[in-house]
């Protein structure tokens, strides 16, 4: 086993994202995608991540000197602060082009995909029966000292634990949406997973410039999405109820609190498509009459229209306009 190949199984928004930020810390990356037309989604979205990354730290060289800088800096690409210097970001920069050029592949065969892997991500999408079918399709061709972790924004580990035929080797790994500013890692396991594995899946995230955040329990949610996604739920809500609009929601969101960005900016970053399969794990969202099941079918009809958040430019927002 290679110590240093890492496979993430899907390419969304915060996969494409998880892969770059393992290949720019020098770890052997590959994307395992379904289909050819997978990779014609996937492609611009690694271009326009990995272009995003070294943006913000060339940027970063403005803050040289700046006494705010310690609060500014991109936390997931810069290891520490302290000593930095204009010299030392270009450095960086540099690096980071190397490794994504050098560290990131595209794999269609499962099995190629999965060879010798020391950790695999699956960040499938939020939908129970497309993670069992992961699961079941590569339990009997991983390697046996295979790591397998989710990013599963909202379920258990325990929920698929029995799919993965190496429930000692499964836990949680979720991470925050733009990875190189919000370098967050919550690790969760399950009654089952092995102390000691934890404890490696906690030293990798060190690895690729997050904080690990350990859970000591299973939660529903984890720690952040326990307080965001009612957080987005409620502004769903005034939107489906017709209280107020999105812009208003937002603005009112903005002004009151300070916030750099409303909730429905929000779910334009994290996905549409993310926001639908969330709320459709609600029961209430199959109950016609219900507020869950008037937002599903709200959210339905963006998605239908291709108006599924940022990568589309179109969400609750146009990000066509300049």
């Amino acid at each position: 086993m290679d110590r240093k190949k890492v496979v993430v199984c899907g390419g969304g928004v915060l996969g494409t994202q998880i892969g770059l930020i393992c290949a720019y810390y020098g770890f052997d990356t590959t994307f395992w995608l379904r289909s050819e037309s997978s990779i014609g989604r996937t492609t611009p979205k690694i271009e326009r991540y990995s272009a995003l990354m070294l943006e913000d730290l060339g940027a970063a060289k403005a803050l040289v000197g700046n006494p705010m800088a310690a609060f500014l800096y991109p936390r997931g690409l810069i290891r520490s602060w302290d000593g930095m210097t204009a010299g030392k970001i270009d450095e960086l920069i540099e690096s980071g082009k190397k490794n994504f050029a050098e560290n990131v592949h595209i794999e269609l065969d499962l099995r190629k995909a999965l060879s010798g892997a020391y950790l695999v991500i699956e960040s499938m999408t939020e939908e129970p029966k497309a993670k069992i079918g992961m699961y079941e399709a590569m339990r009997d061709i991983l390697d046996e000292d295979t790591i397998l972790c989710t990013n599963s924004s909202t379920m258990l580990p325990s929920t698929f634990a029995e799919y993965t035929g190496r429930p000692e080797k499964y836990c949680a790994l979720h991470f925050a949406n733009t990875i190189w500013k919000n370098n967050t890692a919550e690790i969760m396991g399950h009654p089952g997973t092995d102390p000691a594995i934890y404890n490696e899946v906690v030293k990798f995230a060190g690895e690729i410039g997050m904080v690990p955040l350990q859970l000591h329990k299973e939660q529903p949610g984890y720690i952040l999405n326990s307080m965001l996604v009612p957080f987005l739920s409620a502004a769903q809500m005034l939107w489906a109820k017709g209280v107020s609009d999105p812009e208003t929601v937002d603005l009112t969101w903005q002004l009151a609190t300070g916030a750099p960005a409303g909730p429905f900016k929000i779910l334009d970053i994290v996905g549409l498509e993310t926001a639908y399969n969330i709320n459709q794990m609600k029961p209430a969202a199959h109950q016609e009459g219900t507020i869950e099941n008037q937002i599903g079918k709200l959210l339905k009809e963006k998605i239908d229209r291709g108006e599924t958040g940022v990568n589309a430019g179109k969400g609750f927002y146009d990000y066509t306009k300049k």
